[in-house]
């Protein structure tokens, strides 16, 4: 929730440093000298000729989340990145509180951090502000931006606006979007559900600003609640289509069980769609499994340029948002309904410390998910029709998109070989080839087609720039010292959170040694030790195994002790991805009854082998589970424990006693009724004498009025107490219940203590009684 109480505004300033303001192909190759600052602060920086660039398509300021407010202290990735064909080569980004000038210290919200030196670096003559580390052409660039600490303002960001323009794009573009899960138990590990974690079927759409199918600070439709708790893409596809004309492409494309498999086992889900000037907007989602409600996607992506021309392509990275219908806090919370239904907003790191996500420092969350959207053709008369750039070229004279594919489940493929050479050996078009081999025909009446595949590719020496760099995750903190004390060394690591989008192998570095000095005499009942010695092998050959290295005493310590260094190690160690041997599998089953007769359960489906595997385990998924959802569960009537049994009403002869219970909870959703509130049974007491059945109802009679007289007696008397002086009793409240039994109550309150008086003898009293114990 935005903080209360707290008014300030922040906007984050983005300058592109070019020879022409506002011409991103304007750049030279060295940008020119950043002005000094003024009296030690920053406010020449702020009137170089340039101007914030939000709301112009060639490049776009995004704040992960796109947060409608700034949580004090949280940490967020700010990415700016050229919409293709455009680029930069300097830039300067500054955060300023709303209308400041920049020239004390005040008027600066937050602070940067830096993620790549090689990239980013804060600016000479201006701290607070970042800019480019070398004067080289670049597409995108991020850095950490941490927000003031709670009690200086709040920050209510205007940086992330994207107001949706009219589209002035002539034609129709065909896109694909590509979607790269990056949700797995190495890079989350907090809590990760190793059973059934899995993206749910992806369901969006392309279509116009008229039609939203769901935006952070909005509420989520049925459709969305139902992706967001069940995983269901259904009723979303149904909302979908009844937006008729609003609508151009339905976007669909599978659920993947589990959530992460390296790409070289199972490739990364993708579909097409295609846009036009009306319906020029893209959103999608789906589900982050198991979680209460938590997914991730994008919402109204405008794939429509200020150029009249269509996006190239666009690469962003997701972090899970709460559709607000589960009050749920970690993957496998139990279902709690949140009432009234909150809107949807982005998940941070300072939520709950229950979170999978949690981190007490707020920082940033690390993107469970890529998504990419390239174009792959253009059709129909267009306005822009210079080509954008290499990449453009091939696009325009790629082939008609193929079909789907639809491969029939009787042939048995090999992996697709890598891709051929290009044809072409200069920047020109040319094709290239890759094949898979027939392993197995199991229907010899069903033909097995699509061994061969082709795609258009341009020559070598196009492009100077690489196409995309490694993401790496932060070092892990470092070892201990190798000694007790004296020298020794440490070590830390890091690893390899995304690969380059092209393929290319990650050159940067994981691990890191250096020197350490243990700052402490070595005392009589120290000893010294060798070097570890080389990690042993690693124990498994593929995947997660471990890993021993082991070192010496050279020499014990003086005193006769024994040595206290550790002379054994044990580590984890992760080899190359186990390759999965093929497997033939039968169709899914149908989904199994719900696990529960009413209310939320689950419910499964198998599939078995059609044959054993021979030369290891099969590692294909056999079951799969999801959640289901029956009509509530019946709530039965729950009934008080009987009363005592009542005097008999009779002092002779036959008569009848009775005791009763009352109804706790009325019963619900079709629940069992209630049952009687009140029973009655016989009782003799003696044999009443001839004639005397009238006098011992008199004397009855008599006894109450004079238990009656005694009771009113006593009352008086406690009105009447020596230590104090009590209000005479209040009036018997209203029966709690019609029927079935309630209960009523009356008080007697002290008037006056004298202060002879002791407060354990002179206090209020209060006297409960039955009434209305007939049946409803």
């Amino acid at each position: 929730m935005p903080p209360t109480g707290l008014n300030s505004r922040v906007v984050l300033l983005l300058c592109f440093i070019s020879t022409t303001a506002c011409n991103i192909f304007a750049f030279t190759e060295e940008p020119p000298e950043r002005v000094g600052k003024v009296d030690g602060y920053c406010s020449r920086v702020l009137r170089v000729q340039s101007s914030r660039k939000e709301g112009n398509t060639e490049f776009r300021l995004r704040v992960e989340g796109d947060p409608e407010s700034y949580q004090p202290g949280s940490t967020y990735r700010v990415t700016v990145v050229a919409s293709s064909p455009s680029y930069f080569r300097g830039f300067t980004l500054i955060a300023l509180k709303e209308g400041a000038e920049g020239d004390k210290d005040e008027d600066y919200a937050g602070n940067f951090q830096i993620i790549d030196e090689e990239e980013t670096q804060f600016m000479t003559n201006c701290p607070p502000a970042v800019t480019e580390s070398t004067p080289r052409r670049r597409t995108s660039i991020q850095v950490f931006w941490t927000a003031p600490p709670s009690g200086s303002e709040s920050l209510y960001g205007d940086a992330t606006d994207k107001p949706l323009l009219d589209c002035c794009a002539c034609g129709t573009a065909k896109y694909r979007v590509t979607f790269y899960g990056n949700w797995s138990e190495k890079i989350h590990p907090k809590d990760y559900p190793r059973r059934a974690n899995h993206w749910s079927a992806i369901i969006g759409a392309s279509h116009s600003k008229n039609y939203v199918l769901w935006e952070y600070g909005g509420f989520a439709s049925e459709g969305v609640k139902q992706v967001a708790e069940l995983g269901s893409p259904v009723k979303m596809e149904e909302e979908i289509r009844q937006k008729g004309d609003d609508v151009l492409t339905v976007i669909k494309m599978k659920a993947q069980w589990p959530a992460w498999q390296p790409l070289n086992v199972r490739a990364a889900p993708s579909a097409e769609f295609s846009v036009d000037r009306t319906r020029h907007l893209m959103s999608f989602l789906t589900m982050l499994g198991p979680s209460p409600d938590w997914n991730v996607g994008l919402s109204a992506e405008d794939l429509c340029t200020k150029e009249c021309g269509w996006a190239q392509r666009v690469v962003q990275d997701l972090i899970p948002w709460d559709a607000g219908t589960d009050s749920g806090v970690s993957y496998e919370s139990p279902n709690k309904p949140t009432l009234p239904q909150d809107k949807i907003r982005p998940l941070t790191s300072l939520d709950h410390p229950q979170s999978p996500f949690y981190d007490p420092e707020g920082g940033a969350i690390t993107p469970v998910a890529r998504v990419m959207v390239e174009r792959i053709a253009r059709k129909g008369e267009q306005c822009n029709i210079v080509p954008d750039n290499v990449d453009d070229i091939v696009a325009d004279i790629a082939q008609e998109e193929k079909e789907e594919d639809d491969t029939p489940e009787t042939c048995i493929y090999s992996n697709w070989s890598p891709w051929s050479a290009c044809s072409s050996a200069t920047c020109e078009k040319g094709k290239r080839m890759r094949q898979r081999m027939l392993k197995a025909q199991l229907d010899l009446s069903v033909p097995c087609p699509h061994t061969q595949d082709f795609e258009p590719c341009m020559g070598p020496g196009c492009s100077d720039e690489d196409a995309s760099t490694c993401m790496m995750s932060e070092w892990i903190t470092w070892s201990p010292c190798s000694v007790s004390c004296g020298v020794g060394t440490r070590s830390r690591e890091r690893y390899i959170k995304q690969f380059p989008d092209d393929g290319s192998v990650c050159t940067l570095p994981t691990e890191e040694t250096e020197n350490c000095v243990v700052n402490e005499e070595c005392s009589p009942s120290s000893c010294l030790v060798t070097e570890w010695a080389e990690w042993d092998v690693c124990s498994a050959t593929c995947g997660l195994g471990m890993k021993r290295r082991e070192r010496m005493v050279k020499m014990p310590p003086a005193d006769g002790s024994l040595c206290g260094a550790e002379v054994l190690e044990v580590d984890k160690c992760m080899m190359p991805e186990c390759h999965t041997i093929p497997c033939m599998l039968t169709p899914w089953s149908d989904w199994s009854d719900c696990s529960v007769t009413c209310g939320k359960g689950l419910r499964t489906r198998q599939r078995m082998l059609k044959s054993p595997v021979e030369l290891g385990e099969c590692t294909e998924e056999l079951e799969q589970v999801e959640k289901c959802m029956l009509p509530e569960c019946p709530i039965d009537c729950i009934m008080s424990e009987w009363t005592e049994w009542s005097e008999c009403n009779k002092s002779c002869g036959k008569g009848h006693t009775i005791r009763t219970r009352m109804v706790k909870l009325e019963p619900q959703f079709g629940g069992d009724s209630c049952p009687e509130t009140i029973q009655r049974k016989k009782c003799k007491i003696r044999k009443c004498n001839r004639g005397q059945a009238n006098s011992d109802e008199k004397k009855r009679r008599k006894e109450q009025r004079e238990k009656r007289k005694s009771k009113q007696g006593r009352a008086k008397v406690a009105s009447e107490h020596p230590g104090c002086k009590m209000r005479p009793w209040s009036s018997w409240t209203e029966c709690t219940k019609h029927c079935g039994g309630g209960i009523q109550e009356r008080l007697m309150t002290v008037k006056q203590r004298f202060k002879t008086s002791q407060l354990s003898s002179c206090k209020d009293r209060k006297e409960i009684r039955a009434c209305n114990v007939h049946p409803c």
